[in-house]
């Protein structure tokens, strides 16, 4: 029964790979990939762009400010969900707040569209407390923020997902016992609910941690324009415009192994750290 699982995995994300070589490869069509001359000109190239430190800094940024923002966001709903003793209304909640994981990226980016236009609800709350309209959606300074917020409310009920799974499988005795010690409730999340979820932290933060130099490009491509390419413009926007747009294969292929390569070591770094400090890691 694995086998059309395996097959699908083996030709669509192993096979590939062997793409990678172009990233060293002077590419010619009619030579192939094997045949064209080697070369080590392309990441030196990157690195000398001009727009090389803009792209990987924004990265470096919205990747940031996602993990800071949006890594704990499923973890304090899931804290809340778990304090909520309305079975029914519980249930009603946790519903409402999957649905946005099921939108396109391009019904959300929609959305922010209509809601920042001039007459949108954004610009109607800004006026309603006497100030002028903001062009939120050409305004380089609010980007980061509208891609950071939108994305924490499309994934923030879907992430308490793995949370609450962790926090079905404590034993309700230890909550018990803290209660008789005289634990209010804030006590016994802290001192109960926290110490056991603490592995399922601790593994998702190191996957997290491995896509810290990584963004939604396709959700960038459709929220940024020209006038927010100052904030906007990421390593995967660079490579689509490179490689997509200008046909330069061999060019982009090496900018998203670079890209690919920082996220591994990131991966690998915090992974040892977390099996130092808390016995806890993916390998």
């Amino acid at each position: 029964m694995s086998l059309p699982g395996l097959a699908v995995l083996i030709i669509f994300a192993y096979v590939p790979m062997y793409g990678i070589l172009i990233a060293f490869k002077n590419y010619k069509v009619n030579l192939g990939i094997m045949g064209s001359p080697w070369v080590g000109q392309w990441f030196r190239q990157f690195f000398s762009n001009p727009f090389a430190l803009r792209t990987v800094r924004n990265t470096v940024i919205i990747g940031f400010y996602s993990l800071l923002f949006g890594f704990p966001a499923p973890i304090l709903l899931a804290l809340l969900f778990n304090e909520l003793k309305n079975g029914r209304f519980k249930k009603t909640v946790q519903t409402l707040s999957y649905y946005p994981h099921f939108v396109s990226t391009v019904i959300i980016v929609g959305f922010l569209h209509t809601f920042c236009a001039s007459d949108g609800l954004f610009n109607m709350i800004v006026r309603f407390f006497g100030h002028e309209t903001i062009n939120f959606i050409s305004d380089a300074r609010w980007f980061r923020f509208l891609y950071v917020s939108s994305g924490i409310w499309q994934g923030v009920g879907f992430g308490t997902i793995i949370y609450l799974a962790a926090l079905s499988g404590i034993d309700p005795t230890f909550y018990d016992v803290a209660e008789m010690d005289g634990a209010n409730r804030f006590q016994k999340v802290l001192n109960v609910t926290l110490p056991h979820l603490r592995p399922t932290i601790v593994i998702l933060f190191i996957l997290a941690v491995g896509g810290l130099f990584g963004a939604d490009t396709q959700k960038i491509l459709l929220l940024y324009n020209a006038q927010t390419y100052e904030t906007a413009d990421v390593i995967g926007t660079y490579v689509y415009r490179e490689g997509i747009q200008g046909a330069r294969f061999e060019y982009s292929s090496a900018v998203g192994l670079f890209q690919t390569a920082i996220n591994f070591f990131f991966l690998v770094f915090t992974n040892q750290i977390a099996r130092k400090l808390n016995d806890t890691s993916l390998f």
